[in-house]
């Protein structure tokens, strides 16, 4: 087991109400839980996404805290939150790594597994 480790899973969710398909505006809600399974606290510092939708566009977004909390995560604590995303077609993925600081001032990086965003009418 690494002294230094969290483990993220994601759900995600179409956002009709908040899309405008004649716009080429598709909203997704991505809900992440983040659990510190490695020995030390530590604290999420930031986070950098990678969007990327059918047509190879990619979106970079990078910024402090996830949805403003820098949780500081104590071995075996978890937490989740909601955030959003809109890409200009019906499908498209995200992934990205957070970057986080332990107590004892190690600084690492949790990667964020790659997911799909998609429109629940064009699963197969």
């Amino acid at each position: 087991m690494s002294q230094y480790a969290f483990s993220v899973t994601v759900r995600t969710q179409h956002l009709p109400d908040q899309s405008a398909p004649e716009r080429n505006s598709y909203a997704f809600a991505y809900t992440i839980h983040i659990r510190n399974t490695g020995t030390v606290p530590a604290q999420l510092i930031s986070r950098h996404w990678i969007i990327t939708d059918s047509d190879n566009k990619v979106q970079e977004v990078s910024g402090l805290g996830v949805v403003g909390p820098q949780p500081l995560l104590r071995p075996g604590e978890e937490f989740e939150y909601t955030s959003w995303a809109s890409i200009p077609t019906p499908t498209g993925t995200m992934r990205g790594e957070y970057f986080c600081v332990a107590e004892d001032g190690h600084r690492f990086e949790v990667e964020i597994p790659e997911f799909a965003l998609v429109l629940p009418r064009m699963l197969h």
